[in-house]
């Protein structure tokens, strides 16, 4: 029996305004709220809300069968309880059907893990957060910002409590192997690896409206013929889209949403089941350790993380960004916070990209700026902005044996309190049972004293 699982990346980034060097120091706001309000309002009308409607007309018309992953940055899902609230009700739908599953992710889809395992630690909390707050659901699964993973990483999210991941199936890194198993970490072997199958996602995501593919047109019987004729024994394919494909880069007037509907019915007539990253994992056994020692990604050919650290533009921002971020875990400032989380976004970086893509076409094709070189300087405008303001809150003259042994002193008050906490629990548990006892005692107590009163 063949497990397919759809998963569904919603993203955006808070877009920077154009930012001179003149503002340096005068303009402390730094967004396009224009750019993010358009934005995000018109992907979801065009994408985000048809989508959703689509996968919950399907899990009702095949009683819950249908089944899929869905993971919302912690950016988007602010920016959609700001401009489309609608959009945020529609997820509250899903989760409401038991059968989505919600993964957890950096909250800011930020490179933190390639740069500050702390940083990277801290935004997985509070994505986790507010999944929990505006969803209610308890993540389980994770993913990383653009699928990014290696051995180091994996051991964070391992120590984490997260039992599987999901990344992307790199043919540098599996070789003869297929993406069509569950695997376990080397590094952490108690979680297990889910692999993209990056060919039958990109026949959809890249083909699907494209007349010079051989295969054009593509329809849900022919699809499923594929999975179905995939070899016996690989069990799992995992399909890995961003949501705004739907409706957004493929129109609905392709029929996308059509072919979604009609997937389940081709799928049941060839005994293909659809599931989530925690049913496939808690039901079949991994079959090998997979050590990834370099980081792997889902974007261009390569599948490594050179879209954002491939030049000296993109390290040099990157230095700067996260050479304050001890400083920054010390303010208390939450406009500050806010903004660190906001700069860490991966896209900012992206927009810097030099490199070509497989069809001749640059990163710039997705970039809002003129130039890699435009991006660049935009950023490192308002990042020089945000440089003096953390300056403000804790001067360089701070040396770092000094802010280390603040650092530490927090961490300790934090155990500590921790600790106190488990303490009072405990003490509050005792008496109450004490409390009980006491009770129940002077209720069996009084027939008796009621009896010695009668003989006298």
């Amino acid at each position: 029996m063949k497990n397919v699982c759809f998963y569904f990346k919603i993203h955006q980034p808070y877009r920077l305004k154009r930012y001179r060097f003149f503002d340096i120091g005068n303009d402390h706001y730094y967004y396009d709220d224009f750019a993010d309000d358009d934005i995000i309002t018109r992907l979801a009308e065009t994408s985000y809300i048809p989508m959703m409607d689509t996968l919950l007309d399907i899990i009702r018309e095949t009683n819950g069968a249908f089944k899929c992953a869905v993971s919302v940055s912690g950016t988007a899902l602010e920016q959609l309880q700001q401009y489309v609230p609608e959009c945020v009700d529609k997820l509250k739908a899903l989760a409401d059907t038991g059968c989505v599953e919600f993964l957890s992710t950096t909250f800011s889809h930020s490179l933190a893990s390639l740069e500050d395992p702390e940083e990277f630690i801290r935004e997985v909390k509070m994505e986790s957060d507010i999944i929990y707050r505006t969803l209610g659901i308890k993540t389980k699964t994770f993913v990383n910002t653009e699928l990014i993973y290696d051995d180091d990483i994996a051991m964070l999210i391992s120590g984490m409590g997260f039992k599987t991941c999901l990344t992307a199936g790199a043919k540098h890194v599996l070789g003869w192997k297929s993406p069509n198993y569950v695997y376990k970490s080397a590094s952490a072997p108690k979680l297990k690896l889910l692999l993209t199958n990056d060919k039958l996602s990109e026949d959809i995501s890249r083909n699907f409206n494209n007349p010079e593919w051989p295969e054009y047109p593509l329809n849900a019987d022919k699809y499923m013929d594929w999975i179905a004729a995939l070899p016996e024994e690989e069990q799992v394919v995992n399909l890995y889209f961003n949501m705004d494909t739907f409706g957004s880069f493929i129109p609905a007037s392709t029929g996308i949403f059509q072919f979604m509907r009609a997937l389940p019915r081709f799928a049941a007539e060839r005994n293909i089941v659809f599931t989530t990253p925690s049913e496939v994992t808690s039901k079949l056994k991994s079959v090998g350790e997979l050590s990834i020692p370099y980081p792997i990604s889902n974007i261009d050919e390569a599948r490594d993380v050179s879209a954002w650290k491939g030049n000296d533009l993109q390290r040099e921002a990157l230095r700067k960004l996260y050479g304050v971020s001890e400083r920054v875990s010390l303010c208390t400032d939450r406009r500050l916070k806010k903004d660190w989380e906001y700069l860490q976004s991966a896209d900012h970086f992206f927009y810097m990209s030099t490199k070509n893509l497989a069809d001749g076409a640059s990163h710039a094709a997705f970039s809002p700026y003129d130039s890699p070189f435009a991006a660049f300087t935009n950023y490192m405008n308002v990042l020089a902005d945000f440089l003096v303001r953390v300056e403000e809150q804790y001067p360089e003259s701070i040396d770092n044996e000094e802010l280390n042994s603040l650092l530490l002193t927090i961490r300790n008050q934090a155990s500590e309190i921790e600790s106190l906490n488990k303490e009072v629990k405990a003490l509050r548990a005792n008496t109450d049972e004490s409390t009980d006892g006491a009770d129940v005692k002077k209720i069996e107590d009084k027939p008796a004293k009621k009896k010695r009163t009668a003989k006298k």
